[in-house]
Formats: C-alpha cells, sequence, structure tokens
C-alpha cells in the first residue's frame, strides 16, 4: 500500500483527497511531523468504523504512543491528545460526559440564541457597509471570523477582551507550521487562560454554558475540573472554526458558480439547500485525529491493524462516487437526497452541528440580501489555504461587497 503525504501547506486539498479516495476506502498516510497512520476515505466505511466499538479514541491504545514515537513538542499534539473530555473518551464515560453536556447544550439555550445571531449579524453588515465603497474586503476577517466567535463566547460566558488571545492560541493550536519549542507553551497558555474563564465563572456565574456545566458538576454526578476546562476549549475551538470556514466556503461555492448563486437569490434554491452541499462538497473538516484500533478491522480488502491510527478523511469521502453517484465532483445546491457525514457520524457527532447550521442558516441570507453583487475580488485558483491539516481554511477571502441593497450607487 502506497503511503501518502499529507501536505502541511494545503496546497491542493481537492487533489490530495481524489488522491486518497483512489487509494481505496482505507490509506496509509503520513502525517506532519512524519507520524504515519491510516485513512478512512470513503463514506461507507467511514460510517462503519465510526459505530464501530473496536475504534476507540484511547490514545494508550496507539502502538506509536507506547512506543514513544510521538513528541511532547509535535505541531498536532493537541488535536491527538487534548486531555480528557467526551471527545477522548468512549463507552460509559462518553456516554456520561455527553449527557452532562447535552443537559447544558440544550435547544432551548441554542434557540435562545438566534436573537443574538441576528443582532450580531445586522451590526456585522452594518461595519461592511460603512466600509469604503469599492475596495476589497477580507470578508472573513470582517465577517465570518467575528460572528461565530462572538455567538460561542456569548454561549460559553467568554469575554470580548479574550477573544485576541483566544484568535492567537487557536492558530498556533491548529496550525502545523507552529515550530515545535513552542508548543508546550501554547498548550500551558490555552490551559491557563480557560483555568481563568472557568473561575471567574464559579465566583460569578451567569446564564451561559460554562456556569451550566459547573452547576453540573456540584450534582450527583459531576465534570470533573479537568473534564470542564476541557470541554470549554474543545466546545470554543469547534464551535467557531467550523463555521467561519462554512461562511467562507457557501460564498466560494456561489462566486464559482453564478447560475446557483442566481436561483439562490431568487429563492428558487433555498438556503438550506446550499449549506447542506457546502458541507458535503467542499468540508469545513478536511480531516479529523484520531482513533484507534483495538484489534484488526476488515476495511473493503484492506485491514486497519491493531493498535494503529485512524484519520477519518471528510474532505475525500464527501466527493465519493459510491455515495453520491458521478456528480460527486460538482456542487450542486438541490442535491437530493445529500445524506452527509459533514458533521460527524456516531456517537461523537459534533453536538455544535446544530448551532453551526442556525448561525449559517442566519448570516448567510442576511449578507447576501445586504449585498446580493458580492463577489470574489480575486479568480478563485488564487485563494490560499491555511496550513491546518484539520480544517479547510482560507487565510482570507478578499470579495468585492458591490452596492448595499437599498442603497444608490
Amino acid at each position: 500500500m502506497t503511503r501518502i503525504a499529507l501536505d502541511p501547506f494545503v496546497r491542493d486539498l481537492d487533489g490530495e483527497s481524489a488522491a486518497l479516495r483512489a487509494a481505496g476506502p482505507l490509506a496509509e498516510v503520513e502525517l506532519p511531523g512524519g507520524v504515519h497512520v491510516y485513512a478512512v476515505t470513503h463514506h461507507k466505511e467511514a460510517r462503519a468504523l465510526l459505530t464501530d466499538s473496536r475504534v476507540v479514541k484511547d490514545i494508550n491504545v496507539w502502538n506509536a504512543w507506547q512506543r514513544g514515537e510521538i513528541p511532547a513538542d509535535w505541531p498536532l499534539i493537541g488535536l491527538v491528545n487534548p486531555g480528557r473530555s467526551m471527545l477522548t473518551v468512549d463507552g460509559p464515560d462518553h456516554r456520561r460526559l455527553r449527557t452532562l453536556v447535552a443537559q447544558a447544550l440544550t435547544v432551548k439555550r441554542v434557540e435562545k440564541l438566534r436573537a443574538g445571531i441576528e443582532a450580531l449579524t445586522n451590526a456585522s453588515l452594518e461595519r461592511l457597509a460603512a466600509l469604503p465603497a469599492g475596495e476589497p474586503v477580507d470578508l472573513k476577517a470582517e465577517f465570518a471570523y467575528p460572528l461565530p466567535m462572538n455567538v460561542i463566547s456569548e454561549l460559553m460566558g467568554v469575554d470580548a477582551a479574550d477573544h485576541p488571545r483566544l484568535k492567537e492560541l487557536f492558530e498556533k493550536f491548529f496550525s502545523t507550521q507552529t515550530p515545535p519549542e513552542e508548543v508546550p507553551q501554547m498548550m500551558a497558555d490555552l490551559g491557563t487562560l480557560f483555568t481563568k474563564i472557568v473561575e471567574e465563572k464559579k465566583a460569578n456565574p451567569g446564564d451561559d454554558l460554562t456556569s451550566a456545566l459547573i452547576a453540573a458538576s456540584e450534582d450527583g454526578d459531576h465534570l470533573t475540573d479537568e473534564e470542564i476546562l476541557n470541554t470549554l476549549q474543545l466546545i470554543i475551538a469547534a464551535g467557531h472554526e467550523t463555521t467561519i470556514s462554512l461562511i467562507v466556503n457557501v460564498v466560494e461555492a456561489l462566486a464559482i458558480h453564478p447560475e446557483q448563486r442566481k436561483k439562490v437569490l431568487s429563492g428558487e434554491i433555498p438556503w438550506e439547500g446550499v449549506i447542506e452541499e457546502t458541507l458535503r462538497w467542499n468540508t469545513p473538516t478536511s480531516h479529523v485525529l484520531i482513533r484507534f484500533a483495538t484489534e484488526d478491522i476488515e476495511v473493503g480488502d484492506k485491514v486497519l491493524p491493531k493498535g494503529e491510527g485512524l484519520v477519518v478523511s471528510f474532505g475525500a469521502l464527501g466527493r465519493d462516487e459510491e455515495q453520491y453517484g458521478p456528480t460527486a465532483g460538482d456542487f450542486d445546491a438541490t442535491r437530493t437526497p445529500n445524506r452527509h457525514i459533514a458533521f460527524g457520524h456516531g456517537p461523537h457527532v459534533c453536538p455544535g452541528a446544530a448551532l453551526s447550521r442556525l448561525e449559517a442558516g442566519i448570516a448567510l441570507p442576511a449578507l447576501y440580501e445586504r449585498f446580493p453583487e458580492l463577489d470574489l475580488a480575486v479568480p478563485a485558483a488564487e485563494l490560499r489555504n491555511k496550513p491546518i491539516v484539520t480544517q479547510n481554511d482560507l487565510h482570507d477571502l478578499p470579495v468585492k461587497l458591490g452596492c448595499p441593497f437599498g442603497h444608490d450607487a
């Protein structure tokens, strides 16, 4: 089996994903830093493995970890060994942690965010409208980033004054280009920041998810301080990064498919179809690290060996022709059915999926209603990916806003 090296600079994600699919449902891959694992690249096999109890999150099962081959300063260590939370445990422990989080992250609490998301969206649109007319705008920095960060911070009770530091640390956390000597300090700084947030909420609880998690830890079956800290970090990291990429990817997809954009703006194609097709066709999460096999597992005509690591390559399996047919590589916002698994599948499915869809479903229609002439300011081929193996993320998204609706040219 030929080993495919995942490009740490993510210069051609589509080409890389195609190569992974062509290698079969199970491919040998090399992560940045020379770490060897396997990747599941086809939809059917991914669904099966994500519900297979023989594939676990316990890093101690990993042969390479047991042999001491994974250094503490590996740039991706925080994604592989982020501490105890519902992301890193299975079975009864996972059900316990996820149940407690679900009790705090209720549908009612998420729905209460709707008015706040609408207000934050409108405020962002006003700021965009006030920018100098005719000049390119980085839509990621000015719109796609601040909205999810403000929403997740409101949900978790994080002070806006902490946003710049969170942004700085998370960029290092996800990047394959963080110098190894900076990794231990970066992880320590994240721990210090989240400890501060939790301590503030212990002293002054509010109507937010962090306070709810702390309250849950005081009643019977509880979350430990470590679990609260790691859960807070997990929800904030996943809760804003995914939505940023989703918003950016929708704008890019509509820009390079103007015939579908026209139908969306006329109401012929619903926004839900655009969002779901973008999640499939240009998924926010390219690869999820790592699960581990507790025994040999057959995957198609290959075997995932006991003790080896498994990456789920969502970017590859989202365009799997065996699942989506010969048009799998095409963007089609009318695609029905569209049973993608961009938010995962099985017990570890993303708990923030509903919130991400809610944010995108509010922000994107409002953006295009205000700026119906919105288009890329550079050719799509010139857009640059950030060096993040796990996130399908752009450095920036330069756009031309055009005239705001209802304003004279």
